[in-house]
């Protein structure tokens, strides 16, 4: 993956939250229990959302991002060997492209969500939440949430290593945001209650419709007006469906010992989120992105 090495990065959407020890007392929120549980926490929040309790009174703490600024000045030659200025990079890359052309195609109006990076924990609108529970996009403040050494676990645990898997992790992120400003999400909820017995059924097609937006990215990652991505090869795209498959709900719970059962899939199988990352990516148009029409 390939970066525009004279690239000024906006670093005007993102808070760096690394190392706050979480904002809240009493010490991390402890999420899940034992290896088994933590496997279903991730599982159950990985590259996902809203799976956090609901609490409007909460907000993330104050911010600083001036480390952050020195850390991925353009004078910093080394800046894109660092997992947090390659995120920056693609977070506003990701901005350019939905903000000019992927939001207007899908007749939404656009608003930049806001990058925050934390360490161990965080308060969010929807709830407190642990670095256990993986990345994940809160609707109630339009924060996308990582703690970097997330990745660590996605190449380690997961199998699942390489710069655009990060990547990927991001687009998907940026896609619930989307989904959120077309009012996909609010439609998912509404049919989600009106169908209970469907609840899982409608929570993939939320999330491949997320992988779908992150395959859509990035067959349109390098053409954009401010694009900062200046090259994907096919070792990327490989890196990124290793990704999509290695957080399918079947490959998740065969790696906990379990049984694969997919009546209690919420995020779909790895074939699936394959399937609809190469969907998108291969049409370069979210329009092509309808997993509703599957469910």
């Amino acid at each position: 993956m390939d970066f525009d090495d004279d690239a000024n990065l906006d670093l005007s959407k993102v808070e760096d939250g690394r190392g706050g020890g979480g904002g809240f007392g009493g010490g991390p929120m402890v999420v899940g229990g034992g290896a088994l549980g933590l496997i279903v926490t991730v599982v159950l929040a990985l590259l996902g959302y809203n799976t956090l309790g609901s609490d409007s009174s909460t907000s993330p703490a104050p911010s600083s991002s001036a480390n952050l600024a020195q850390e991925c000045a353009k004078t910093n030659q080394d800046r894109f060997e660092l997992v947090q200025c390659r995120q920056v990079a693609v977070f506003d890359d990701l901005r350019d492209y939905w903000g000019t052309d992927g939001a207007p195609a899908l007749n939404a109006k656009y608003s930049d969500p806001t990058l925050r990076f934390f360490t161990q924990g965080v308060n969010t609108a929807c709830g407190q939440a642990t670095s256990a529970v993986g990345p994940f996009y809160c609707p109630g403040d339009q924060r996308i949430y990582i703690d970097l050494g997330f990745y660590d676990e996605l190449a380690q645990r997961f199998g699942a290593p390489g710069e655009f898997a990060q990547a990927y992790v991001l687009a998907h992120e940026f896609g619930h945001h989307v989904q959120y400003l077309t009012g996909f999400e609010g439609e998912i909820r509404k049919l989600q209650q009106q169908n209970p017995s469907k609840e899982n059924q409608y929570s993939i097609a939320l999330e491949l419709q997320a992988d779908c937006y992150a395959g859509v990215w990035t067959a349109n990652a390098t053409g954009g007006a401010q694009s900062l991505v200046e090259g994907v090869s096919q070792e990327d795209i490989k890196s990124a469906l290793g990704a999509a498959g290695a957080v399918g709900d079947d490959r998740i719970q065969e790696q906990s010992g379990g049984q694969v059962n997919p009546e209690t899939w919420t995020h779909g199988s790895a074939a699936q989120r394959e399937q609809w990352f190469d969907v998108g990516r291969n049409s370069g148009d979210p329009q092509s992105c309808n997993t509703l029409k599957r469910a």
